[in-house]
Order: C-alpha cells, then structure tokens, then sequence
C-alpha cells in the first residue's frame, strides 16, 4: 500500500494562523498543473505498490477547476497503479463548494472531502481572516451532504475570546449534521504568522493552554457519546470513516508528496521539495527535481514511532519495538513509560502502551520523554 499527497500552494487570501506554503496569486495555477503532473511522472518508479491513497492538500485545492482536476487525476492514473478502493480527498473551503462546484466533484474519482470550516462563529472566522463567512461554512456542509457522504471537517479550538460553551456549541452544530468525520486542532501560534504579531503587538491575547486542554477534554466527552472514535489525538470518526490517508502515515506507510513544500517517505528516505513556486515550476519544466533528501537513523525511525504512534489509540507495543529497533529500544521505552504509567497518563492495554484520557492532551510532550537522544 502507498499513498500520493499533491500540495496545490494557492489561497484566496491568507489566515493569520497559517504557516503552510502557498500564494495568494493564481496566476501560475495552470503552470503549476503541468508541473505538478510533470513530477508525478519524473518520479513514477519511487513509488511501489499500489496506491490506496490519494490526497490533495494545500493551500487550497478547491480553487482548481474540474479540467485541472481532470489533467493531474488522468497521469495518476495511467502513471501508478491505484487501487479500485482507493480512498481520493480534497481539501475544500466553504465558499468555493457551490452546487455546480459539488456536482462536478462528484463526478470525478473524488470519494472523501475535507471542509475547512474551523468555526462556526463570525467572531472567529474573522479574527482567524478565512475567506467564508458563518452561513457559508453551514450552508456548505448541507448542500455537500447531497453529493457525498464521506465528508471530514476541520474545526479549531482555543482561540483568544472563544468560550467553553461557544467551543461546546461549534461541538453541537457539527454533530447536529452528522458529519461522519472531525479534525480538530487547538490553535497554535506559529512563527511569522500574522497572528504571532497580532499577539505580540497586543493586539489579539495570546492562547491559553488550559483553555485548550478543556476544549480538547470537551471534544472527546461530546464525541464519544454521540459515536465517534477518537482514534488519534486530532481526529474523530464514525465507524467506516477513519482517514485512510492520517491512519497510513501515523502507520509509517510510504507515500509520494508532489508540487512544491510536498514531503515524502519511502520508508528509509525523508525528502520535501522547495518551498517556491517559481522555482519549483522552472526545476520541473528542465526535468530537474527540486529536493532535498535525508536518510533516516534508527535512533530517528524509533523517535518517530513514538511520536505518531502515542498519538493514536493503538499506542506502541514494546514486541514491535524490539522487533524493528533491537532490545535496547525496547527497554528503554520500558523504562521511560514507567513513570507516565504511575501517573495514570499512560496504560498497559492488550499488550499495547497507550495514552489515557488523563493524558491525551500531554501525549506530545509523553512522547518526548520516550525519545531516545544520543
């Protein structure tokens, strides 16, 4: 099994809290089709496998046209071999998913769409500067409710001024549509960002990590109740809906990132594409690849087992770390897991080590203390 990610690097205008690569100006948007599916081609044979997974990130992938989408979606699939049950998702924003806009996405080999709604709040979507307005975010969720039913949305929480019961009340609206599917994110602060100014400046107050962990600790009452599995920290799904795509990377399954800040994994070998899109598309059209590779350590394999799989509901299992990464490993994260097991943040499960409820919202900071540094 493998995976393609295609990061599509335009926007409509740019939210304060985004640190992702991408443009405001579409003028190279065709430009960057053709190189984008120029890539795919160049790179065809670091891929094995059957492809399971196909998922446009970005930016925005919604502003593409169906054509666009028509060009990349016919070298795909004569470049690769991809599964009759793949699983095929596009990022999209409220205010681009009209019902033409749905209905030819429907016709399309697109089978799952991610909404980034992020709140259901004038209040919020404004101090965040998205491009959609709170009727956009509902009325777009209904109408693609018409047209597909494996749809995810993004919502965020621990925003400066956000309250428990209106973080409780963006809970209920989501529910109330029986969206199969959540990701939620508590708002980070990234640097260079709008919103990193804002805060300094004075202007927006800063996060408040126990805000944060209340919203989260919310979140996982509201959705278990009403059905949902909170199979990694972030996400939450109805049974049959889990993210093939999230599950196969916290997995460590190899995947190919195409167009330009694109990261990829074979298994051994980290690489990620320049961050330019002028650069990227110049590189491309002299069949030049414009990437940066770096082979992974054991030390840095373990490190990330960690790191993705104390995220998740399976947890680590030390049989799995001894098997791949040797005794040594093993024991150390024996030894290391003791005291958060002590606390009640971790638990002994099905000879699995996961992270209770008491320690979800600490499970980056548990994962920290189980890496191993030389």
């Amino acid at each position: 099994m493998a995976g393609i990610y295609l990061h599509i690097p335009f926007c409509k205008q740019a939210c304060h809290y985004c640190d992702f690569h991408f443009s405001t100006s579409v003028k190279k948007k065709g430009e960057m089709v053709k190189a984008i599916c120029s890539e795919l081609v160049l790179r065809k044979n670091e891929l094995q496998g059957t492809v399971q997974t196909i998922y446009f990130g970005g930016g925005t992938p919604s502003l593409l046209s169906s054509e666009e989408l028509t060009i990349i979606f016919e070298t795909i699939f004569t470049t690769f071999e991809v599964s009759d049950t793949a699983e095929v998702t596009l990022e999209a924003n409220p205010d681009d998913l009209s019902e033409d806009v749905l209905q030819q996405l429907s016709d399309s080999p697109i089978n799952r769409l991610s909404i980034g709604v992020q709140s259901f709040f004038e209040e919020d979507l404004t101090l965040m500067n998205r491009a959609h307005n709170a009727e956009e975010a509902w009325k777009s969720l209904q109408l693609a409710k018409q047209y597909f039913s494996n749809i995810s949305i993004d919502l965020i929480y621990g925003i400066p001024g956000m309250s428990t019961e209106r973080w409780l009340l963006n809970i209920e609206k989501a529910l109330s549509l029986e969206i199969p599917h959540l990701s939620c994110y508590a708002l980070t602060v990234e640097p260079r960002t709008a919103l990193a100014h804002f805060i300094k400046k004075g202007i927006v107050p800063p996060v408040e990590d126990e805000i944060a962990q209340e919203h989260h600790a919310l979140l996982v009452e509201k959705t278990e109740v009403a059905g949902y599995r909170n199979y990694e920290f972030s996400n939450f799904g109805k049974s049959g809906f889990h993210s093939q795509n999230n599950t196969a990377y916290w997995e460590g399954t190899p995947y190919l990132g195409i167009g330009p800040s694109a990261h990829s994994f074979d298994g051994n070998t980290r690489s990620w594409n320049i961050a330019n899109n002028s650069k990227y598309i110049g590189a491309i059209m002299e069949e030049i690849l414009p990437i940066e590779r770096e082979t992974l350590s054991t030390l840095d394999k373990y490190n990330e087992y960690i790191m993705t799989r104390l995220r998740t509901e399976k947890g680590i299992a030390i049989h799995e770390i001894r098997d791949v990464f040797g005794e040594l490993y093993a024991e150390y994260a024996k030894e290391q897991a003791k005291e958060h097991l002590q606390k009640g943040l971790l638990v002994e499960k099905e000879n699995r080590i996961v992270v209770t409820k008491k320690g979800k919202f600490l499970s980056d900071g548990i994962a920290s203390n189980l890496f191993k540094i030389l």
